[in-house]
């Protein structure tokens, strides 16, 4: 096993002791992201389907610097602090990942970082 830790130029920058992607053979596993903006480190302040658009991109940014794209995820994690947000952030997700969609898993939590309304973290496969 050869674990190599990414740290992609164009997404945000981890915040705390973790890394953004760790790749370990041919799998890309990418920490939770959250509605930030890269450039400020800012959180996009707004409605669910709005923080879900800005998690996507982030996570496309880190797909992307690995010449990655949304068809090479196989896996996602989505992290949601209200289920009734469930369907709207659904819309979103759908148009991110339009073929052959990734096995998911959505669950509630009490709280994310930063008070943001969804994170969302992915394993690629190279």
């Amino acid at each position: 096993m050869k674990k190599t830790v990414i740290k992609a130029a164009k997404g945000p920058p981890a915040v705390g002791p973790y890394s953004q992607c760790v790749r370990v053979d041919d799998l890309l596993f990418c920490s939770g992201q959250i509605p930030i903006q890269p450039e400020t480190g800012e959180l996009v302040v707004g409605d669910i389907q709005k923080q879900t658009q800005r998690v996507l991109h982030n996570l496309n940014l880190l797909l992307e610097d690995q010449g990655l794209t949304a068809d090479h995820v196989v896996k996602t994690t989505v992290f949601l602090t209200d289920l009734a947000d469930f369907s709207r952030m659904n819309e979103i997700y759908a148009q991110f990942f339009t073929r052959n969609p990734p096995a998911r898993s959505t669950v509630q939590v009490a709280a994310l970082p930063r008070g943001a309304k969804v994170e969302i973290e992915a394993v690629a496969h190279y």
